[in-house]
């Protein structure tokens, strides 16, 4: 089954953080991705740009409206994401956890929905 793992952090925190601890974060997730590539369990992953880029989309009464943003105000941002093939939500959540934005932020779990 496939799960998606949306990676949640503030980014006002990460703004803050000097070359030498960016530099240990992208290679603390280079190392995690290799693991889960290596383990067969990857199949995509990307990080976000800032939520000042931005757009939401709605459509009412037949009519696009944008907003610049995310829809919600929150003290944590989706900043990136990895879809990986788990054999149950077990699984899934034990590579959550191993996930380094889980240190400081949160990592939500969900299932992909299967359509026959």
């Amino acid at each position: 089954m496939q799960y998606l793992l949306l990676i949640y952090q503030n980014e006002a925190e990460i703004g803050k953080m000097g070359p030498a601890e960016r530099k240990q974060v992208t290679a603390d997730y280079g190392a995690f991705t290799q693991s889960i590539v290596q383990s067969g369990h990857f199949k995509a992953g990307d990080g976000l740009q800032p939520t000042t880029t931005a757009t939401t989309v709605r459509v009412r009464d037949g009519k696009m409206l944008t907003t610049d943003g995310p829809f919600a105000e929150t003290r944590e941002q989706l900043g990136g994401y990895y879809l990986v093939e788990a054999k149950d939500l077990d699984t899934a959540l034990g590579i959550a956890a191993r996930i380094p934005g889980a240190k400081s932020g949160s990592i939500e779990v969900r299932p992909v929905m299967i359509y026959d």
